[in-house]
């Protein structure tokens, strides 16, 4: 049973990269309606008991509107000694039927995705955890207008942040803190050069946090200058 699990979760990660190169609509409903299958029958592996409600039929993406794919950017976050829970607000998501909602747990990385919500599909992956979960133990609830990611640690360590590049990026501020205390080098030569080793050295998702924070950075920076002149 096992290992039937672990062929359709891979047959899943295979689709969902499939469906984000995917350039045409009629590609797209395609691999959808095939995800939602494969999501279905995954369901069904992991809960053989009879379930006392019953599955919503699903109706293939392109017999209705067309959706298009909305990225998630936004997520509240705690934790507790076994979880580290996302809290992603999106409303009406409680409408859809349950296997249009579904989460792809790897080691260091989750695909949530939800399917068909008012023509939109909303996407929130994200990469380079900072700790290793444990896929087996992780999951979704699906509340009132409101989304639960379920992150099982796989070691019981607490997490200063959600991915390794935030880890990174905070103990280099507060290194360059300490160096700024004890001598009269600039202060941000450490994170400048930690952050260009992290860019070049890494992946995709990897470049646009780090870009990110770079932008947010130089906006307070440009910010806290316009505060000190006169009439700004």
């Amino acid at each position: 049973m096992s290992s039937k699990i672990d062929e359709i979760k891979l047959d899943l990660e295979d689709l969902n990269s499939l469906l984000e190169n995917a350039t045409r609509q009629k590609s797209k409903d395609l691999l959808s309606l095939e995800i939602r299958k494969l999501q279905s029958e995954l369901i069904k592996f992991q809960n053989p008991e009879p379930q006392d409600v019953e599955m919503k039929p699903v109706k293939p993406v392109s017999s209705g509107p067309k959706c298009y794919d909305v990225k998630l950017n936004n997520y509240a976050w705690d934790q507790s000694d076994a979880f580290v829970k996302l809290y992603v607000t999106l409303n009406k998501v409680h409408t859809l039927p349950k296997e249009a909602v579904y989460c792809n747990f790897l080691d260091r990385s989750i695909d949530l995705r939800v399917i068909g919500l008012e023509n939109k599909n909303y996407l929130l992956p994200i990469n380079n955890l900072c700790e290793n979960i444990d896929t087996e133990k992780s999951y979704i609830k699906v509340k009132t207008d409101m989304i639960i990611v379920f992150m099982a640690k796989k070691a019981k360590r607490f997490w200063s942040c959600i991915t390794s590049v935030e880890k990174l990026l905070k103990d280099a501020k507060a290194n360059s803190l300490k160096t700024e205390a004890t001598d009269d080098k600039d202060p941000n030569a450490g994170i400048m050069s930690i952050m260009k080793q992290m860019y070049q050295d890494g992946d995709d998702e990897m470049k646009r946090t780090i870009a990110k924070a770079w932008t947010e950075s130089q906006g307070k920076k440009e910010k806290g200058l316009m505060d000190d002149i006169p009439g700004f």
